[in-house]
């Protein structure tokens, strides 16, 4: 097609034949380079979201080289030919997809209503090259129908106004197959200043923007996994913050009547980067005037051992409200997990304190001990039979009874206060604090003391830790 005078500006002058080579000689050296990076890239099984990522970058800068290297050929090869005379056969479809990139031409003479192509332009939109060029009112019937409106916004804006068309809009070939297609234009002027004819040229851009497409999905998929664990950390965390106790620092049960209580409690968050777990604390006033103490520890982190947990301390609390006795109630929950549909393991402690006696009947799954501290000493409370819930069906627990005194100091707790390695429990440590919880005078000082003691070293796993102090 022959070159165009705009209103403007002259036409630019090609650039010399050793300058153009020059940069083609450095486009392939670094193609070169980029394939071999992108073939070492590709050596995982592709299931690892960054390593997609990875992997869609690499090939979509590959894809803008080969582009950039078939321009540079093109201007080094100069201007396209004349048209296939009719029934002359055109230059085959080439083979590589990224030689469809290369770029079509026309025009359309608004006087004469003639239309002008150049080969590559047949070749972009699927055509003949004996069929006869589309012309501005025809060109329309080939380019997908939601993107109809866009085509006739920027070719109307070339005419009237003369603005440079610059946009993108999706043609379907005869074969069905769409294709993307980037259009540059302007309009020429004759000598009075109106809108003679309208040139551009047309790029097909479809396996670019299938490229950029793949690095979007694949930056999204790993955004939106590397936001899992925040997310499903934060639901964790709220689903346990709205079941555990609302008291914050001390709280005395029973309300009223002798035998008090003084509670306090603390969770622990694991130390290492992990979701939150299906750990538990409870005090409770039941109905006949006993108070409740509970702690215990479900299998596995983030929502769904937050949902779980939460489910069965529901159920602890309502049937101790029933008075059902620790044993029992342990039992029904085991009953339960064993029911569900996803099974879960847990460990529990469920005490109920009889104010008027002093007296503790309490029972275990599977969890660590009471430790019960007086005159400066503590020991380790003997435990009932029991099994880690969710372990064995239909099981029996067994109870115990502590009398307590007034000044004595009972400490529950999840086994998390310590890693697991090698078996090492919580229970020694937390005995030799015996000389520093005497001296303290509540429970929330006691607790202080523990997450002093505990809450600075590394923990796999998040733990609580619940004291009780008889004051009368």
């Amino acid at each position: 097609m022959p070159s165009h005078l705009s209103a403007d500006r002259p036409a630019a002058q090609p650039p010399g034949r050793g300058s153009v080579d020059a940069l083609i000689s450095q486009t392939r050296r670094l193609k070169g380079d980029m394939n071999a990076v992108r073939q070492d890239a590709h050596s995982g099984d592709g299931t690892d979201p960054q390593e997609r990522w990875q992997r869609a970058l690499y090939d979509l800068a590959l894809h803008q080289l080969e582009d950039l290297d078939a321009h540079l050929a093109q201007l080094r090869e100069g201007p396209p030919g004349p048209e296939p005379a009719d029934g002359e056969p055109a230059d085959e479809e080439p083979a590589d997809e990224s030689l469809l990139s290369r770029v079509g031409s026309a025009e359309w003479n608004l006087l004469t209503d003639e239309a002008s192509w150049s080969g590559e332009l047949y070749r972009i939109l699927g055509r003949a090259p004996t069929a006869p060029p589309l012309t501005l009112d025809e060109l329309p019937s080939v380019v997908l129908e939601e993107d109809r409106p866009r085509l006739t916004a920027m070719v109307t804006d070339c005419l009237v106004d003369a603005k440079p068309i610059d946009g993108e809009f999706r043609i379907v070939r005869p074969d069905g197959e769409v294709r993307t297609v980037h259009m540059m234009g302007e309009p020429v002027l004759d000598a009075d200043g109106s809108t003679a004819s309208m040139w551009a040229v047309l790029r097909d851009v479809s396996a670019l923007r299938r490229s950029q497409q793949a690095v979007s999905e694949t930056r999204d998929s790993l955004r939106r996994r590397r936001q899992r664990p925040r997310t499903e950390q934060r639901v964790a965390v709220e689903s346990r913050e709205a079941v555990l106790p609302p008291w914050r620092g001390s709280l005395r049960l029973p309300s009223q009547g002798p035998g008090t209580l003084d509670l306090a409690a603390h969770y622990l968050p694991a130390s290492v980067d992990a979701a939150a777990g299906g750990d538990w604390y409870d005090a409770l006033e039941l109905t006949d005037g006993d108070t409740l103490l509970s702690v215990g520890d479900l299998t596995g982190h983030g929502p769904a051992a937050a949902s779980h947990m939460a489910a069965l301390l529901g159920a602890v609390r309502g049937m101790a409200m029933a008075g059902t006795r620790p044993g029992q109630l342990l039992a029904l929950l085991n009953q339960m997990l064993d029911a569900t549909v996803q099974p879960t393991l847990g460990s529990a402690l469920c005490c109920r304190y009889r104010p008027a006696t002093r007296t503790l009947v309490w029972a275990q799954a599977g969890h660590p001990a009471p430790l019960l501290f007086r005159d400066g000493t503590g020991r380790r409370l003997d435990p009932p039979d029991g099994v880690p819930l969710g372990a064995a069906p239909g099981v029996s627990y067994g109870q115990a009874e502590e009398t307590l005194q007034v000044g004595d100091l009972l400490v529950l707790h999840t086994d998390g206060l310590v890693p697991q390695r090698g078996g090492a429990t919580a229970t020694p440590r937390l005995l030799d604090l015996a000389p520093r919880l005497a001296g303290a005078r509540t429970a929330q000082d006691c607790v202080r003391a523990v997450v002093e003691e505990f809450g600075t070293g590394e923990r796999e796993d998040d733990a609580c830790v619940l004291a009780a102090k008889v004051t009368s």
